[in-house]
């Protein structure tokens, strides 16, 4: 006969607290939740709950924040809780085999990615970066491995020539609460079963850094799309524009338009009625077509509304990126 699980929660951003908020609705017990310390943000630099300490304390759970749990006495702490199972999502802190060990069903993890594609820190970005028609996620159960444990249920989403980071980000996070409950449920009747990961198609998804998110106008049209959508919203794929940065945060490949002849990558040809088309390829016979930009200290607009408010900063013939050391000679 099946019971309610007592549980302990371990995450810290947005993406966790979606999975949270599907637990606090279901039948299990959330016992404690497990976040990272406060971090300083904004402007001010303030001291901020993560978005998985704001959901708890709105429910009255107990909420640890130990900044590592390799110490003996926070192991002990967390045994003293005497829960079924862990689910920890993004938590940010390397889970130690003596904490593995501890819960009687031992610890399960929402990845958003369908293992074992994209093990690592940014499987959604990477996923659509690299041109992915779908993702989803996985609930696995963790070992000692990054993300190398059986996989217990998997749900796909597909991923669009129009998905952003954001949007999978969204779609992933509220499957991934109808997913750990739909395990649990399972796993509170047995009927669980866990399935080891193929060896086959293993990728990893590097850490997203800002530095990668200056775009090369060499690179081909489709790539460059994909970038833009992957990193929208953060870091934000980027381009050198006259002596500042143009953001650009939609974009889609695109073809010259007939007689129109390739210019050299990241010349701004003609635009149309609502996006700036970059020449790219490594022969400038590609385009980048741009629906959403953001110009230096403004907002992030439709191209539309910004052809139709500064036109002037957009001439064709215009080089953007980093092209003007070369020699004209």
């Amino acid at each position: 006969m099946s019971r309610p699980l007592n549980i302990l929660f371990a995450g810290t951003p947005d993406f966790a607290a979606e999975s949270l908020a599907a637990l606090l609705a279901s039948d299990h017990r959330i016992v404690a939740v497990y976040t990272q310390p406060d971090r300083p943000a904004g402007r001010g630099r303030k001291l901020t709950p993560s978005p998985v300490k704001q959901r708890a304390l709105e429910h009255g759970l107990p909420v640890y924040q130990p900044e590592s749990l390799k110490p003996v006495e926070n192991q002990a702490e967390l045994a003293a809780l005497d829960v079924d199972i862990m689910v920890v999502v993004a938590y940010g802190l390397i889970l130690p085999q003596a904490v593995l060990d501890i819960p009687r069903l031992g610890c399960l993890n929402i990845h958003a990615s369908l293992l074992p594609r994209w093990r690592g820190a940014a499987p959604i970005q990477r996923a659509i970066e690299a041109g992915d028609t779908e993702s989803g996620v996985t609930i696995m159960q963790m070992d000692a491995g990054l993300d190398t444990g059986d996989m217990l249920l998997t749900r796909p989403a597909p991923i669009t020539s129009a998905t952003t980071g954001g949007d999978l980000h969204d779609r992933l996070a509220a499957l991934g609460g109808e997913a750990i409950v739909e395990a649990l449920d399972a796993l509170a009747t047995g009927s669980l079963t866990a399935t080891p990961q193929p060896e086959a198609g293993v990728t990893y998804a590097a850490k997203l850094s800002k530095a990668e998110a200056e775009l090369d106008f060499g690179q081909p049209a489709t790539a460059l799309a994909a970038r833009v959508l992957a990193f929208n919203p953060w870091p934000v794929a980027w381009c050198a524009f006259d002596a500042d940065r143009l953001r650009l945060l939609l974009a889609e490949a695109s073809d010259l338009a007939d007689n129109e002849p390739p210019a050299a990558p990241g010349t701004l040809l003609a635009p149309d009625d609502d996006a700036l088309r970059i020449a790219c390829g490594p022969a400038g016979d590609q385009v980048l077509r741009v629906t959403r930009a953001q110009l230096p200290g403004g907002k992030a607009l439709p191209v539309k509304d910004l052809l139709r408010a500064r036109a002037d900063r957009f001439p064709p013939g215009l080089r953007l990126g980093h092209h003007h050391e070369e020699s004209s000679s």
